[in-house]
């Protein structure tokens, strides 16, 4: 997997996944039985894409190794929801609801604000001083 530690690609794969927590969060409200899911599939497959491999879009080096590490685990904790949720034949809103709250979600989501919001600052501190 190519690596991109200008702040692109994770920002892109940030996006993803927190478009889906939006769509989730919508869904969760709407009493949805789930017999036509398409949309929240789409959203959601989307967001299992983004998290896969998403810990090499975050510099090995310090001060990032570390935090790297558990920005791996959260999102392999996450993805193994979604995967599970992705894996039923119907998706209602009651099990969106379920997903929502998982701590494993909830954890990587603050993870990627935290680290979207350094690297962004890095590249501001970076183009200033060119």
């Amino acid at each position: 997997m190519a690596t991109d530690f200008s702040g692109r690609d994770l920002s892109e794969r940030c996006n993803a996944i927190e478009e889906c927590y939006e769509f989730m969060l919508a869904y969760a409200g709407q009493g949805v039985s789930g017999e036509s899911d398409g949309q929240i599939r789409d959203f959601l497959t989307r967001a299992a894409r983004a998290m896969d491999g998403l810990e090499h879009t975050i510099p090995a080096t310090e001060p990032y190794g570390d935090f790297r590490d558990v920005v791996e685990r959260d999102a392999r904790a996450s993805l193994a929801a979604l995967k599970l949720v992705l894996a039923q034949p119907a998706i209602s809103s009651q099990l969106i609801d379920n997903l929502n709250a998982s701590i494993h979600l909830r954890a990587l989501l603050t993870d990627l604000f935290l680290i979207e919001e350094i690297m962004k600052k890095q590249g501001e501190t970076a183009a200033s001083s060119v």
